[in-house]
């Protein structure tokens, strides 16, 4: 029997973890800013001090806008894996919450925009940071902040049906080893994929980090970008929206 999703109780779930973080985000805010920005330290002053220019753009502000994209990445996966799985097996939060009218559909969906919500918050910081330091070249680099949140759910949906699957917490290192970590270095964030065989190209078109740095790219120079990259996102969202729903449901009422 399918059961109901309700967006009030949906946002319910969202609020309590919204509320939670208020408590917290000092120390979690921290650990998420500095990676991002020791990469674009990194990478962008030191590295660009040999590599002076790609496609006609100084190295730093060719990395810059795919580290707004990273980041919203990250942000997503780290909450709704190591969160989610945390909060559903040793919290027991998620007992907690079907204890009240909240059903699984709910829960999920709450979730789900919560990791969303993380991408936006994390990735708009860094395109602040970013734009401060004069790394952007367009205002038009703002348009990138829906995106993040449709990107922010296929992370978050790829990051539940991980917790749905994996047999423990330490399993997770299978997840981002395998996944994350290739996708995070070939998604063309430093350096162009067409040095790279036509086949590692072909692969990083079906990962979303692929299609997100290019939009993050496009808007920070003040272009439009290619379309396709956009319409792959929201195609993803819907066809990978019905998984962490049926699995997370299998995985909580077993």
């Amino acid at each position: 029997m399918m059961m109901s999703l309700s967006v009030r109780k949906a946002f319910r779930v969202w609020q309590r973890n919204f509320t939670v973080y208020t408590k917290l985000y000092l120390s979690s805010l921290a650990l998420n800013f500095v990676e991002p920005v020791l990469y674009l330290a990194a990478l962008g002053l030191g590295l660009g001090a040999f590599v002076k220019e790609i496609h006609g753009v100084p190295y730093i502000n060719f990395i810059a806008p795919g580290i707004i994209a990273s980041s919203s990445m990250f942000a997503a996966i780290y909450e709704c894996t190591y969160g989610t799985y945390v909060r559903m097996t040793f919290q027991k939060t998620f007992d907690a919450i079907l204890a009240t009218p909240v059903n699984i559909n709910d829960l999920v969906a709450g979730e789900l925009l919560w990791g969303a919500t993380k991408s936006v918050l994390y990735g708009t910081i860094i395109m602040v940071v970013i734009s401060l330091f004069g790394l952007v070249d367009s205002a038009a680099i703002v348009l990138v902040i829906p995106v993040l949140f449709i990107s922010g759910l296929i992370f978050s949906e790829i990051s539940l049906v991980a917790v749905a699957t994996v047999p423990g917490i330490d399993t997770f290192n299978y997840f981002y080893t395998l996944l994350m970590t290739p996708m995070f270095l070939f998604s063309g964030i430093f350096f162009p994929l067409d040095t790279l065989p036509p086949v590692v190209m072909k692969i990083a078109f079906f990962t979303p980090l692929y299609h997100l740095v290019n939009i993050c790219r496009a808007f920070s120079s003040g272009n439009i970008g290619d379309p396709l990259d956009l319409v792959w996102l929201v195609a993803v969202v819907a066809i990978l929206a019905p998984y962490p729903f049926r699995l997370m449901r299998r995985r909580i009422i077993k």
